[in-house]
């Protein structure tokens, strides 16, 4: 497996990105991992899915971006606007520069929100799309979960606030607000639910499991629940098995 990083300027947007591939001119399945919260393109559960998916298939490909103001992205100030033009520019790179039309989908946490929050404006680009503890209810687990205490107080000052966990990123009151009022969980993706597969952990510590499962369920998408699993899948085997899994779901 070789590793490539290059950007994508387009827009006024510069978008850097990290390739997995065995074969850069042969490629024709390309997944496009969406990381979560604060992650970054060198995160190592894409890299381990990467390892795992190209040691079976050796034409595919696993790419993986920065979200606006994470990694080594330049911009200052998060916005979901940005984010969902960043999948467009992504996915038109990859038609259009890698020649590639088979584009699969694996996101965790707030990447699964996002590419949730996407397909719903935008149709599914997707062949499938495998979601990985998608942060659901992303406003409360971000108020309850990664804010510290009197954070919100200068959100609401005016303030911008740093927020997340071994890495941070800058939000805005104009971000959360925005997460508030688009809720993934009043959307309807029962026409995408046949190419969806939601995995999530019991002890999922960030987003709790009902509100995952009863998604799932309101949309008759296929859901594997993993018992014990924490929010980032930090057990060895647990994590393997679910690499196992979205892989067997793409085919």
């Amino acid at each position: 497996m070789e590793s490539k990083y290059f950007t994508v300027n387009k827009n006024g947007h510069s978008i850097k990105c990290k390739i997995y591939y065995n074969n850069i001119r042969s490629i024709d399945k390309l997944v496009l991992f969406g990381t979560g919260f604060a992650g970054h393109k060198d995160n190592k559960a894409s890299e381990r899915f990467a390892e795992t998916l190209l040691s079976k298939q050796k034409k595919a490909a696993v790419l993986t971006f920065n979200w606006p103001c994470h990694g080594d992205d330049v911009k200052k100030k998060m916005s979901l606007q940005d984010c969902d033009e960043y999948i467009t520019l992504v996915l038109d790179y990859i038609k259009t520069e890698l020649n590639v039309s088979n584009i699969y989908g694996y996101a965790t946490s707030f990447g699964g929100y996002m590419f949730l929050r996407y397909i719903e404006q935008n149709g599914n680009p997707f062949v499938k799309i495998a979601l990985r503890s998608p942060a659901i209810n992303i406003y409360e687990s971000i108020i309850s979960s990664i804010m510290k205490r009197g954070d919100m107080e200068l959100l609401e000052k005016g303030k911008d606030v740093a927020i997340g966990f071994d890495n941070k990123v800058n939000v805005t009151k104009q971000f959360i607000e925005d997460l508030k009022n688009y809720d993934i969980r009043e959307k309807d993706f029962i026409d995408f639910a046949d190419d969806i597969l939601i995995i999530q952990g019991t002890k999922d510590e960030i987003i709790p499991c009902e509100v995952v499962f009863d998604f799932a369920e309101n949309n008759v998408i296929e859901y594997i629940k993993v018992e014990n699993a924490n929010h980032r899948f930090q057990d060895y085997a647990q994590m393997g098995n679910a690499i196992r899994d979205i892989i067997e779901f793409f085919g």
